[in-house]
């Protein structure tokens, strides 16, 4: 009884945590998204998703995000197995070497890429000088995914990571004794057994790509119209809360629905829990 007390009242703080940054904020934009400005019951802010600019913008940020992703897994799968093989003692240093740029300002590192990709930028120069045509990614969908990936990637090669490290040596010498070639043996332990970290890598990855909307605004130059700006522009610029606390409802389930999918795919395999 006293442990149960004393266990409720170390929870307390977290639960009023939730409570305050969690549930309340979930349940103001919920009110606002089923009411109009008037204060009267109504669906319209839900169902304004089928909005024709609303569904494209919908689609566009799901391509970008679904993009992201697969460049990002390409990306860290074999930056995580050359750790991995790499046998460094340290983990933290390799925490540390991933983490680093993002304890660099968001914006900085965003607008460092807004002057190497502009027409008279970093990347333009070296072209220039190597004889080589110049090339025009800025204000396009390359450079708002290029800006994702950048600054993403980390989040998919550190749970990849994670997962290789706990894939026993002795699991992998086995394989071998018993005249797996290391092609098969990738294929057939590596990747299974580090999946956990691939889907986790996944949502960490296609859930923020996803809500985006500082990379579309300062390396799509307004011109890459993608859900999370139009809702961000519903309650700076049109200051229609109501509207713009609809479709993040709407996105908000449909991120809920995407991990729900992944949780799924990881349950028929091992029973893992990520939602």
């Amino acid at each position: 009884m006293i442990n149960k007390l004393r266990t409720s009242f170390l929870a307390m703080p977290y639960a009023i945590w939730v409570l305050i940054c969690t549930i309340l904020p979930l349940f103001y934009i919920l009110g606002y998204a089923i009411t109009n400005g008037d204060g009267g019951l109504t669906i319209e802010n839900l169902t304004a998703i089928a909005d024709p600019v609303h569904l494209k913008s919908l689609g566009l940020s799901i391509q970008v995000a679904f993009i992201t992703t697969v460049i990002c897994l390409i990306m860290a799968y074999p930056v995580a197995l050359i750790l991995h093989n790499l046998k460094i003692t340290n983990k933290g240093f390799i925490v540390f070497l991933f983490i680093l740029p993002m304890w660099m300002n968001f914006m900085l590192r965003i607008l460092a890429w807004q002057n190497i990709l502009s027409n008279n930028g970093i990347l333009n120069s070296i072209l220039t000088a190597l004889g080589l045509p110049t090339v025009h990614i800025l204000y396009t969908k390359a450079a708002v995914i290029l800006g994702m990936v950048y600054d993403f990637l980390p989040y998919m090669i550190l749970p990849i990571y994670n997962s290789l490290s706990k894939i026993s040596d002795d699991v992998i010498e086995a394989a071998a004794d018993l005249g797996s070639n290391w092609l098969n043996t990738f294929i057939k332990i590596t990747i299974p057994l580090s999946r956990d970290g691939i889907i986790s890598g996944i949502i960490m990855v296609f859930v923020p790509a996803l809500s985006s909307f500082v990379v579309s605004n300062l390396l799509g130059g307004g011109k890459v119209l993608l859900i999370g700006n139009v809702i961000e522009q519903e309650f700076t610029l049109a200051r229609n809360w109501n509207l713009g606390s609809g479709l993040s409802i709407i996105l908000m389930l449909f991120v809920l629905a995407s991990m729900s999918i992944m949780n799924k795919l990881d349950d028929s395999e091992n029973g893992g829990m990520l939602l």
